[in-house]
């Protein structure tokens, strides 16, 4: 892994930095701004830090916020793989370079939804150095598997559509390289990875948050949109269960919350701790 850095030389608290990591074939851009206590924020399947860019720009009010693209992703080059461990390995790679570029305080970890299972198995395999784990609409032990045989055409269908949608963002800071198959196979790929979650949270020792949607798979009352929240409202209520002090928000939105309640994500993040309270609906 090899690093460029640069510096514009204003103030540190309202200077935007950007390095680049290098790691496994992959370019990876990454930008640092804020102040306050660190956070690196990991974005999700499909999405970018300029599709996120309203919630980082809230969280550096109070953090020193480290953003970056997974592979293929945005302004990171396109790569040969992608897999889970793949992109687990480009999270490392970036964390390991905030790390050695200081300040040396462990970092918050937030991940949106492939991001938060890629922080949480992160955490589960580097403790000591996550200082808080914040899990956006992911990292959730569903007790069934969302993409099955019965399902699988409808799927197919979904990511072809957005892998065609990605001609229009081609060379932009918002496109994604991932072929429809990429994400099929990924998607499978977080089923399997979600069945064993539970045990990943049972090795991490530091705060854990998560902040889920209400409605992950939309609002439709009949038919495979219902079947799939009521899963992912099951597999929230199975993970406080086993782990009463993870402390749960629920916001009434579907998957794209990161993008319509940037705000009140921020809030939830800015807002001290308490293990005791579980925030309501």
């Amino acid at each position: 892994m090899t690093t460029n850095t640069h510096d514009d030389g204003e103030r540190r608290d309202s200077t935007l930095r950007h390095f680049t990591v290098h790691h496994d074939g992959v370019t990876i851009p990454v930008s640092r701004g804020g102040r306050g206590r660190p956070l690196v924020l990991c974005p999700g399947l499909s999405s970018t830090q300029a599709d996120l860019r309203e919630l980082i720009e809230l969280l550096r009010r109070d953090h020193d916020v480290v953003t970056f693209d997974l592979r293929g992703h945005g302004l990171t080059s396109a790569a040969d793989r992608y897999s889970f461990e793949a992109f687990l390995g480009d999270l490392a790679a970036v964390l390991a370079e905030v790390r050695r570029l200081g300040p040396p305080a462990p970092p918050v970890l937030v991940g949106y939804s492939l991001g938060a299972d890629l922080a949480l198995h992160h955490a589960s395999e580097h403790p000591g150095t996550v200082a808080e784990l914040v899990l956006v609409d992911g990292a959730n032990p569903v007790p069934e598997p969302f993409v099955t045989e019965a399902d699988l055409a409808m799927f197919r269908a979904m990511w072809e559509d957005l892998a065609a949608s990605q001609e229009a963002l081609r060379g932009t800071a918002r496109q994604v390289s991932l072929t429809a198959r990429d994400i099929l196979d990924l998607n499978v790929e977080i089923d399997q990875a979600r069945s064993a979650i539970l045990d990943r949270y049972r090795t991490i020792d530091c705060p854990i948050r998560m902040i889920m949607s209400t409605a992950m798979a939309g609002r439709d009352g009949e038919g495979p949109a219902a079947r799939f929240n009521r899963n992912w409202r099951a597999g929230v209520e199975r993970l406080v269960r086993e782990r009463p002090r993870v402390s749960t928000s629920w916001l009434d939105a579907d998957h794209g919350l990161v993008f319509t309640h940037a705000a009140q994500i921020a809030e939830i993040i800015r807002r001290p701790r308490d293990p005791a309270r579980q925030p309501a609906s």
